[in-house]
């Protein structure tokens, strides 16, 4: 079979590459402080989330392919186009459920990754399966560099974005995003070959390069639209919630934001045996159990310490009135809860002598040992 020569639109590939970038700032926006949210609107962010990367990895596909120039006239099979786009939206929704629906931790945050890639290549090369009247023929050398990149540069991506929710995060997480979809797009395509096939429509209905561009140029019109609504969001919302020069809470209506069995409940801070930092949010312990808890580390020791928690090491925050004993073994110590599930609270070098010395000043006498 005779090789065809190909060539490309630049400025739809231009176009391709910032449909892509719209898309990832999007979606990774659309999922930002998802665990202060009531259930229901947190799965209909996940839903939109996924639809909008989703679809963003489908319309820069076939943004590109708009651009690709052949010797002869192709055609789409519609069914199949549809199917690469729902698939995109599918494989991406579920790496989003897990990255807010299990414990977020460098395992979860890497699978969403290695799933996010995985859907790019399936997308790209289901949608490639559409073309009539002409076949692509594949590379191992290019399935392979375009496999590895997509997952590296995705795994990348949701390390930046998830590692820790800022907007400078985010921001850079798109571009790892974009940088993903449009290197396994173009890395694959420099190593596809094109032949003539006396073939027309087989699985759906033909669908011309006419139809299919409104269809796209009607998707990335909803993806940008949705850019400059989560982009407004972006200058009205602050970063921070809590103003720097605020004063405390008062003590007696001071409450923890929790979240147990997917709802929101709120914690009296004498209920509480002890905080952990958890990445940018943290876990709250009480004697019968974890919660997983909104505020970082830094926003829960502004607002703790003041009612008389210990901050015994960088992640750790103690209730003095929790805890059991004091165990100290030369340089190491830690604090022991009434609680029997209750794991020990580390105490960090530095600050022994003045956790041994607050403990033991509690009314009740903590035994240290």
């Amino acid at each position: 079979m005779e090789i065809l020569d190909v060539d490309h639109n630049f400025f739809l590939i231009l176009m391709a590459c910032v449909v892509a970038s719209a898309a990832g700032f999007t979606g990774l926006s659309m999922t930002r402080d998802l665990s202060a949210k009531p259930e229901l609107q947190k799965k209909a962010a996940i839903a939109l989330a996924a639809v909008a990367l989703g679809g963003g990895i489908w319309a820069m596909h076939f943004v590109a392919m708009l651009g690709l120039q052949l010797p002869i006239l192709f055609y789409y099979d519609a069914a199949i186009t549809l199917v690469s786009a729902l698939v995109a939206i599918l494989i991406v929704g579920a790496a989003l459920i897990i990255l807010h629906f299990a414990e977020r931790t460098p395992t979860t945050i890497t699978l969403a990754g290695v799933i996010v890639g995985v859907g790019i290549l399936v997308m790209h090369y289901i949608g490639m399966a559409g073309l009539e009247l002409c076949r692509a023929i594949y590379t191992p050398i290019g399935v392979t560099l375009s496999s590895v990149v997509a997952i590296g540069l995705c795994v990348l991506a949701f390390w930046i974005a998830y590692g820790k929710r800022t907007n400078r995060n985010i921001v850079f997480g798109t571009l790892c995003f974009a940088f993903a979809v449009c290197s396994v797009h173009f890395l694959a395509m420099a190593t596809t070959n094109f032949v003539a096939v006396p073939s027309g429509a087989e699985f759906g209905p033909s669908m011309s390069n006419e139809t299919l561009a409104l269809g796209v140029i009607f998707f990335s019109f909803v993806i940008f639209g949705a850019c400059l609504w989560v982009s407004v969001t972006y200058l009205i919302t602050p970063q921070t919630p809590t103003p720097p020069d605020s004063k405390p809470e008062p003590i007696a209506r001071l409450q923890i934001p929790c979240e147990r069995d997917g709802g929101k409940v709120f914690i009296a801070p004498g209920d509480v045996s002890f905080v952990r930092a958890d990445g940018h949010y943290t876990q709250v312990y009480t004697d019968k159990e974890r919660l997983f808890c909104t505020w970082p580390v830094t926003e829960a020791t502004k607002r703790l310490l003041p009612v008389g928690f210990l901050q015994t090491h960088r992640s750790y925050l103690v209730n003095p009135e929790r805890v059991l004993r004091f165990e100290r073994t030369k340089d190491k110590g830690r604090c022991v809860f009434s609680g029997d599930d209750l794991p020990p609270a580390p105490v960090s070098r530095s600050k022994l002598k003045a956790i041994q010395d607050a403990l033991a000043s509690q009314v009740g006498a903590i035994r240290a040992t």
